[in-house]
């Protein structure tokens, strides 16, 4: 484990309140004023943490002294309370070190959920439904807010794709291990004879980009095509040309938007998916400059690996990142993600740290 220096402990304490003092002035502008009082917000808990550190240090000092103590009923019990000191001292050393691991800057970023029917047919499309839905009982639980971007139905239920724009703090710190592939093992409705059949779907969780994150400039980089929506017939389908497809010239990247009967809405949920990967998409970049490669680790979000399984006969989810299988696949499909969350993330915050270490 790093142990963080006291002069690293006394940088953090002192920055925290060199904030605190410039808040209570009243002096700040409001642009100041908000810097000011993120990087509070952002120090404050590690500060804590640091705090912590300092405190139980200065009792292991306190408590070695006694060890030498003359008296021996003393000197047990101070070797005692030391023994609980250094446990509590390793976990406090270890939550420092995990406060200050460099956080991914659009952790508290809403997001962009996209759900694709891979392999499988009528089933995968089926599958496609069932993960959409945990995501959207799951965020529900944690207070969140889904607005459905764009959808394109299968006949036999399920989606063939779905998008959606996910709104809340730490929407994306808490869905970006979901990227990927995720498979099912199950007798299919439409299987008369009872043969379990494999399926999968792609998962793509994208941090959301707001305006000021990419720059676009809609006369020069994109050709703007309006169309008569699709659909399924009779009276379903647009009279007016509402439907949108934006292509960002510089990239190719095309987008396509026809589900609201508002050219001015299709267009303005396409400009948002199309932000959203331009975004992630230059964040892939910077991220493989500063490795060299793109890691298959927990959290690379590789959507060639095949990170989870939905084995319905057995009733378990397994995560082959971390080979964690819970026993409980009807509550996880029933949005209790929780416990696999927190798990992907545990392995992440090792694996920072672990690396940390080792530089």
């Amino acid at each position: 484990m790093t142990t963080i220096s006291p002069d690293r402990i006394r940088q953090i304490e002192a920055r925290r309140d060199e904030l605190s003092a410039l808040m209570a002035t009243g002096n700040l502008d409001g642009d100041r004023f908000v810097a000011v009082s993120k990087e509070y917000a952002e120090l404050e808990p590690v500060a804590q943490a640091a705090g912590e550190v300092r405190r139980l240090r200065a009792e292991a000092e306190s408590l070695q002294y006694m060890t030498d103590d003359a008296d021996a009923e003393l000197r047990a019990m101070a070797e005692e309370e030391l023994r609980d000191n250094k446990a509590a001292l390793a976990e406090a050393d270890r939550r420092l070190a995990l406060a200050l691991l460099p956080r991914d800057a659009a952790d508290q970023r809403s997001a962009m959920l996209e759900v694709r029917a891979g392999t499988g047919g009528d089933e995968a499309a089926l599958f496609a439904g069932d993960l959409f839905r945990m995501y959207q009982r799951f965020a529900e639980e944690q207070g969140w807010r889904v607005e459905l971007i764009s959808a394109s139905d299968s006949d036999a239920g399920g989606f063939k794709e779905v998008v959606a724009s996910i709104t809340g703090s730490g929407v994306f710190a808490k869905l970006k291990f979901e990227s990927g592939v995720h498979r099912v093992q199950r007798v299919p409705v439409t299987e008369s004879g009872g043969r379990i059949h494999t399926s999968a779907a792609t998962v793509a969780v994208l941090p959301e980009a707001e305006e000021v994150d990419v720059q676009i400039d809609e006369a020069k980089d994109l050709r703007i095509d309006v169309y008569r929506s699709s659909g399924p017939g009779g009276q379903s389908v647009n009279t007016t040309d509402s439907a949108v497809r934006i292509t960002h010239l510089p990239t190719g990247l095309v987008v396509i938007q026809q589900d609201e009967k508002s050219q001015h809405k299709n267009k303005a949920k396409a400009l948002k998916v199309l932000r959203t990967r331009l975004y992630e998409a230059e964040r892939e970049r910077l991220a493989a400059e500063r490795s060299g490669t793109r890691r298959a680790m927990v959290g690379s979000g590789d959507r060639s690996e095949r990170i989870r399984t939905y084995n319905f006969p057995q009733g378990r989810v397994t995560d082959h990142r971390i080979n964690l299988t819970l026993h409980r696949l009807p509550e996880i499909l029933q949005g209790e993600l929780g416990e696999l969350v927190g798990a992907l993330i545990a392995e992440d915050e090792a694996e920072r740290l672990a690396s940390l270490e080792s530089a």
